[in-house]
């Protein structure tokens, strides 16, 4: 059970966004994972714990010469998320009188015939009321709960992801190495071949052939759902999630063969930074040695934000993969099923029924239950936990950001006080998240619908759910 302080920690996650809807402040950057800059000035007041905030700035630049570059150090560490509800919590509501505001909404026909639910105070630990609570259903992107928290308990908020090059003992082949990271930029690619080509001039090397390394990922590439819009082949290396046109969310238009579109664009910057590329880029095996420059990601902490708000399935699928590398399980669909379980179970969460069969929601054969999920919500606002605090400040804010931007119009008192993180197949709709009470207490809440007719419908019946917990009429 949890100690009666947690909501002090973590409620003001949720109220931000009642100031948010006074000052009508403009969403912040990706890289903010769907925070405003108002929360984050905020979380700069003195206090203690709470979640990693760098300043939105470009990744850092890779080191130029070898022996080996040194990690970036950890992001800073800011205090807690906002500190708006300070006193003692009020009495709350009791389980027969939520039941009562409940039980009528899940009757909604727009949520379809298999339905499931769970409210839980985040505070004492308690299911103030359940519906089907343990079984496991099609959580569809809600299962990104689950991945990202596997991921910052295996890693840690700090954990970024590199992308490296090496050269070979004779200096004629260097082999860009993918680490996982989906993010990657023209930016940030063009860096690290600068770097390189500054490298390789002091060794006296001014012409080379050109390898890239995805060996990290094993196993198919393409998600069972096959080719899509929603996901660019899963591979080591890539350059802005594959992505063909100019978005940063969202369906996209996706490269076949991201790997290699990297592999030859950082061929064209070496060229330009006076490298003479022979040949065109071929897969080849990373040498011994320590690498001559390498980039990061961002920490993870900032990865998880962005999943979390955007719904970003390549994202989500990286974690996944990175939590599978955590436990020395192969990084591949299967290896990240395994990993992201077992990972789980350390954390004592319940798991019964439980399937991760991918990291983003798409495969329908994933299975999670609504108390899983309020579970991870509440170990997440638990001040023994710090390090899952992502899963709630990167959750969407109702009426607001990412995928609950234009959400809640048809039940106000949701906006700006519900957090939480969307799921959307044909046929299923879930939410689930966090809400502040009138008598400020935080509350953890999933609903799961499945057979459901359609999203304009049951979207719409999943914000009255949610905004009902807020009290207010």
């Amino acid at each position: 059970m949890l100690e009666p302080r947690v909501w002090q920690l973590t409620a003001g996650s949720a109220v931000l966004g009642l100031a948010l809807a006074a000052a009508a402040a403009t969403a912040a950057g990706p890289w903010d994972g769907g925070q405003r800059t108002a929360e984050r000035a905020r979380a700069a007041a003195p206090a203690t714990g709470g979640e990693r905030h760098p300043a939105p700035a470009a990744a850092p630049a890779a080191p130029s010469a070898p022996p080996g570059p040194a990690e970036p150090k950890p992001a800073p560490s800011a205090p807690g998320v906002l500190t708006a509800l300070t006193g003692p919590a009020a009495p709350g509501t009791r389980p027969a009188d939520l039941a009562r505001v409940l039980v009528p909404l899940l009757a909604d026909p727009g949520l379809g015939t298999v339905r499931s639910a769970s409210v839980v105070d985040t505070a004492t630990g308690r299911q103030l009321y359940g519906e089907g609570a343990g079984t496991p259903m099609t959580p569809a992107s809600t299962v990104k709960i689950a991945t990202a928290a596997a991921a910052l308990s295996a890693l840690g908020p700090d954990h970024r992801i590199a992308t490296t090059v090496t050269a070979a003992p004779d200096g004629r082949t260097v082999t860009l190495t993918g680490g996982g990271d989906p993010t990657l930029d023209p930016a940030r690619l063009k860096r690290l071949a600068t770097d390189t080509a500054r490298a390789l001039r002091k060794r006296g090397h001014t012409s080379v052939r050109l390898a890239y390394d995805t060996r990290l990922y094993p196993g198919p590439a393409v998600h069972p759902i096959g080719p899509n819009e929603n996901l660019a082949p899963v591979t080591a290396l890539m350059t802005r999630e594959g992505r063909l046109d100019d978005s940063t969310s969202g369906p996209a238009p996706r490269s076949g063969d991201p790997a290699r579109d990297t592999a030859t664009a950082f061929a064209g910057h070496l060229a330009d930074a006076g490298i003479e590329v022979t040949g065109d880029p071929a897969p080849g095996r990373t040498p011994q040695g320590a690498p001559v420059a390498r980039t990061h990601s961002a920490p993870l902490a900032d990865l998880v934000e962005r999943t979390l708000t955007n719904s970003d399935n390549d994202l989500a699928e990286a974690l996944a993969r990175q939590t599978a590398l955590a436990h020395r399980q192969p990084a591949s669909f299967r290896g990240a099923e395994k990993a992201v379980r077992d990972e789980l179970g350390r954390l004592r969460l319940p798991l019964n029924g439980a399937r991760f069969a991918d990291g983003s929601g798409l495969d329908r054969r994933d299975r999670v239950s609504a108390a899983l999920l309020t579970a991870l919500l509440t170990r997440a606002a638990d001040p023994a936990h710090p390090e899952l605090r992502p899963l709630l400040t990167g959750l969407p804010v109702g009426g607001f950001t990412g995928t609950l931007a234009g959400r809640y119009g048809q039940a106000p008192a949701g906006a700006g006080l519900v957090r939480a993180k969307t799921g959307t197949l044909t046929g299923v709709n879930t939410l689930a998240g966090t809400v502040v009470t009138t008598d400020g207490r935080l509350l953890a809440f999933a609903f799961l619908a499945g057979r459901t007719p359609s999203p304009d419908l049951a979207q719409p019946a999943l914000d009255r759910l949610s905004a009902a917990l807020t009290g207010q009429n």
